[in-house]
């Protein structure tokens, strides 16, 4: 029986994900389509076509960035609901020096993705500093940043960073010393190495070192963790400026390693589906890896299913969503036991 339970933290995910496979295909089904041949075509072209796989992983590279920095804060009992303005934000900050600052390639690179994070970080901080400091619920702070981020950059590119005769809103394109480098064959983004390295650093950070023990064991308890000397709003600021700095990268890449430039719409919702991703993986950074692979997959094959199956994209939407639901009737099954 013990055993039994050990493993539900893992198997849950994937009864959850399975599940919302199994009611999308009686959704497909109900379109007048084939389910096999629609998840065929979706997952052949997501995952084993070379061209489809790059598409897969440069949707991959903001979700699990952003998934990152939402999963460092749930561990220290904090939601991160803001992780869409982060991504702007970050966008932002790259943008400004990708446009005006010269230096060469090897400055330039590492400079864009370090103001992507700062600008992110400082997105993170501001819930993180009312929450520590004024007990003001994150939620509600994050959720109302991500508003002004957006109506901020849209401001931007529609007036002073707007492109000499754009027919829509964007930059100009950043300097090519700022842009960074493709995959080997045009594969996807650079950006993809970038996001699995913060993956690994933030494992090895929360299992490996006394920071991480204090983050997970301010989640767990705080007002224990405040008797034991750990200083718990230092310790909430600081996952938010992390979780912040993460979504602020996921920016960063979208303007420097992929659209070289900055559109009125950054983000098509990944801080959003980030959400659901760091739920999905219960706490595992290896889960959250795989739970954006399954994510961006779902994205990336989307358009080559509603071509050659007549299923519409919306039903992929609604299999995130109900990967989603069937997470969360698990967690709640689970807190009654």
């Amino acid at each position: 029986m013990n055993r039994i339970k050990s493993q539900l933290p893992i198997l849950s995910p994937i009864i959850a994900i399975a599940s919302a496979l199994i009611v999308g295909a009686i959704l497909i089904i109900l379109a007048g389509a084939n389910p096999i041949a629609a998840y065929t075509a979706l997952f052949q072209e997501s995952l084993f076509d070379y061209y489809g796989f790059g598409n897969t992983l440069t949707r991959m590279t903001p979700l699990l960035f952003t998934s990152l920095g939402v999963l460092i804060a749930l561990k220290a009992g904090q939601f991160n609901i803001g992780g869409e303005g982060q991504i702007y934000l970050g966008a932002l900050g790259s943008t400004l020096v990708g446009l005006y600052v010269q230096v060469p390639a090897f400055i330039h690179i590492p400079l864009g993705l370090f103001v992507g994070f700062l600008f992110g970080a400082v997105w993170g901080w501001i819930p993180g500093y009312l929450k520590a400091i004024k007990g003001v619920n994150e939620v509600i702070t994050t959720l109302l940043l991500n508003y002004i981020a957006v109506n901020l950059i849209s401001y931007l590119v529609q007036n002073p960073l707007k492109a000499e005769n754009a027919p829509s809103p964007y930059s100009p394109l950043i300097a090519k010393s700022a842009q960074l480098p493709m995959l080997p064959g045009g594969l996807a983004s650079g950006g993809i190495f970038l996001a699995l390295l913060a993956a690994v650093i933030l494992w090895i950070l929360l299992q490996r070192t006394p920071l991480g023990y204090q983050i997970t064991t301010v989640g767990f308890n705080p007002i224990a963790s405040n008797y034991a000397g750990i200083s718990v709003k230092r310790t909430i600021m600081l996952v938010m400026i992390l979780a912040g700095g993460l979504a602020g990268l996921a920016g960063s890449c979208e303007v420097i390693g992929l659209k070289y430039r900055l559109f009125e719409e950054v983000s098509p919702g990944y801080g959003f589906d980030a959400i659901a991703i760091a739920f999905l993986s219960r706490g595992s950074v290896l889960g959250v890896v795989l739970a954006s692979l399954f994510f961006a997959a779902l994205r990336s094959g989307a358009n080559v299913m509603q071509r050659s199956a007549g299923v519409p994209v919306t039903v992929v939407f609604a299999i995130q969503g109900l990967t989603v639901l069937f997470i969360a009737i698990g967690l709640a099954l689970e807190s009654k036991k």
